[in-house]
């Protein structure tokens, strides 16, 4: 039925609508702020702690229970995290394989959670938790402990919860604990009950089989005592530098005891979503002071034989981080610090434990400052956000570098073609948690994710797609992006639509295979046809060689793109009419004779992750 409306009843409408709009905010996070005092035992690598939480509630809804991760629990034999651990190690990897007993474990974990003793299983137990004096019931679910709250939290609001616990610190197998292979004494990252973040998806209540992390924005205040013979570092800001006579600024200066037998480090750590610190007798630092960037740190276990790898180091990332503002974006803390510690590289806020003074390792474990500690996404649902785009990020900064813009192309898609070419490839939207074998997830989340982004620079251009990093940096650095949001930045930067491509890259496993068809002569015009042979659709760069040596670039965008790239080099360029997804085969024509061609090349910058690049390119014989 249609009824007439009057100009008041118009107005009425248009403003509400418009009310409507202007109060769509931006998306909800949960706010936290951690107030955390230690006192740890080194003699029985022990400690009791108290958390002191106020933890605001920014969601529409109404929570009658919270989450908190107790991580240290998984290093106990029989745990969720020993049980898979042991079940993929009996995997059997064919062809190709990376380990040479082609068993898929992850070496660092193997089984050795099961041999652990009673004084190297790793706990944590929070022995009493209240809300404004009243004590919450609790449920473990061994890595994750459920609080039914006795009174819930309202939209909008803030509650302070206070916690008491207890840990052992777990002899270090994974990421996290003491002395590890390099003799460094405390490791300690995921060492505090650690609210889970709630989001719009609800509860991410991830129980700890190996994998990724999550974790609510907020500010930490950290106090720790410890034995006066150590040094602590953290991913932070010491704040009583003074009083301990230590000055970050001046290394070398002497640690100065405070009264008894330890002394009290206190950190603080702003805008952050966790907080890792590290402790050692034997701890050296260096530093590097740049002139438009944080102060670094540089701690490590003193050994006068690597010395100079630390130094050379140290060096290195001093020079790599002005190609990391002006390509990814400024680092926004004071201060970022490598620690000598872990089982490999571990990332974390404001600082990373690293095994070795790796290069290449240093660089890749700083880049995730930016994919995951700023751009905070979920990366036990979207690890190739983290890995890949990591990954694609350092070994740029390492290409540049070296001025070898080859150096980093090659390995990503080595990786991906020897996961397609494996048979063991799962989408790259699996869980992390759950993918079927160790070397799916490794290859997807890193050299899948890699190619994603070099891809996308075949798709919209380098150029479009160096601005993408940079519009998604100021759009979501301290918030908590999604594979949409990514794709809706590039979409806005390139003017193309985009959301074809995540669907075929990332949630499912289908490939691309493009090759040059016949050669034919009509109405004066040579015309040449391709074949699409892979299951997923691509636009496509087509270099024609004559020769006289000039060359011809025809460019035939793919038509769910709705959009053109723009020329990305010198070559004179035709852009031919869109090449509709369902078709298999396209034909375009140069006015060029067919006598003086000399080659035809698709995708000649190999950035298409084609899985047969046997078929790109036809050669004339003369």
């Amino acid at each position: 039925m249609r009824k007439n409306c009057k100009p008041a009843c118009l107005l009425f409408i248009l403003t509400g609508m418009l009310t409507q709009l202007q109060a769509q905010p931006d998306r909800w996070q949960q706010r936290i702020k951690y107030k955390i005092d230690v006192d740890m035992n080194v003699e029985t690598n022990r400690f009791t702690g108290t958390e002191k939480l106020d933890y605001t509630n920014n969601s529409p809804d109404t929570l009658d229970r919270v989450f908190f991760h107790l991580y240290w629990n998984a290093f106990q034999p029989g745990s969720s995290m020993d049980v898979r651990s042991r079940v993929l190690g009996q995997t059997r990897i064919s062809e190709p394989s990376r380990r040479s007993d082609g068993l898929d474990w992850d070496a660092r974990v193997k089984d050795r959670i099961q041999h652990l003793t009673p004084d190297e299983i790793g706990y944590q137990h929070v022995t009493r938790i209240t809300i404004g004096g009243v004590e919450q019931p609790v449920k473990m679910h061994e890595t994750i402990l459920e609080v039914n709250l006795t009174k819930p939290i309202l939209p909008h609001s803030t509650v302070q919860m206070d916690l008491a616990f207890e840990a052992q610190v777990p002899k270090q197998i994974r990421r996290s604990g003491r002395d590890n292979a390099e003799g460094i004494r405390y490791s300690m990252s995921q060492w505090y009950p650690k609210m889970v973040e709630y989001d719009y998806q609800g509860w991410n209540a991830n129980p700890y089989i190996a994998r990724e992390f999550y974790g609510v924005w907020g500010d930490f205040d950290v106090n720790i005592s410890i034995d006066k013979k150590y040094m602590v570092t953290a991913g932070g800001d010491l704040q009583n530098a003074n009083e301990l006579g230590f000055g970050y600024e001046t290394p070398g200066t002497t640690i100065k005891p405070q009264k008894g037998d330890k002394n009290l480090w206190k950190w603080q750590a702003y805008n952050v979503h966790d907080f890792v610190w590290a402790a050692d007798p034997t701890y050296k630092m260096i530093t590097r002071t740049l002139k438009e960037g944080p102060l670094l740190r540089f701690v490590y276990k003193a050994v006068d034989s690597l010395e100079n790898r630390w130094q050379k180091m140290a060096d290195t990332a001093a020079l790599a981080y002005p190609i990391i503002a002006r390509t990814f974006g400024p680092y926004p803390y004071k201060t970022y610090t490598f620690i000598q510690g872990g089982d490999g590289g571990m990332e974390y806020p404001m600082a990373t434990l690293i095994k070795s003074a790796s290069v290449g390792t240093a660089l890749h474990e700083w880049m995730h400052s930016w994919y995951q500690m700023m751009m905070g996404t979920n990366e036990s649902l979207y690890p190739w956000m983290d890995e890949g785009f990591t990954d694609y990020a350092s070994t740029r900064v390492q290409a540049t570098l070296r001025n070898a813009p080859g150096f980093w192309y090659t390995g990503s898609y080595r990786g991906y073609f020897a996961l397609v070419k494996s048979g063991l490839e799962e989408p790259a939207s699996t869980h992390s948690d759950h993918y079927n074998t160790n070397f799916a997830y490794s290859l997807a989340a890193y050299s899948k994710g890699a190619v994603f982004m070099s891809q996308l620079g075949y798709i919209v251009s380098d150029s479009i797609r160096d601005k993408i990093l940079l519009e998604y940096y100021r759009e979501w650095r301290f918030k908590h992006p999604n594979p949409n949001d990514f794709i809706r930045v590039a979409e806005k930067m390139s003017h193309m639509e985009l959301d074809w491509y995540k669907e075929y890259w990332i949630n499912s496993t289908k490939t691309i295979d493009y090759g040059v068809g016949d050669i034919n002569v009509k109405d004066g015009l040579t015309m040449i046809t391709l074949h699409r042979i892979g299951q997923m659709p691509m636009p496509v760069d087509v270099l024609l060689t004559f020769k006289d040596g000039t060359q011809e670039m025809h460019y035939i965008p793919m038509n769910l793109m709705y959009g053109d790239k723009p020329a990305e080099n010198a070559i004179p360029r035709t852009i031919h009419n869109e090449w509709n997804w369902t078709s298999p085969d396209y034909t375009f024509g140069t006015k060029r004779g067919i006598q003086e061609l000399k080659s035809i090349e698709i995708d000649p910058s190999m950035r298409m992750a084609d899985v047969n690049r046997s078929n790109n390119k036809l050669v004339i014989p003369d």
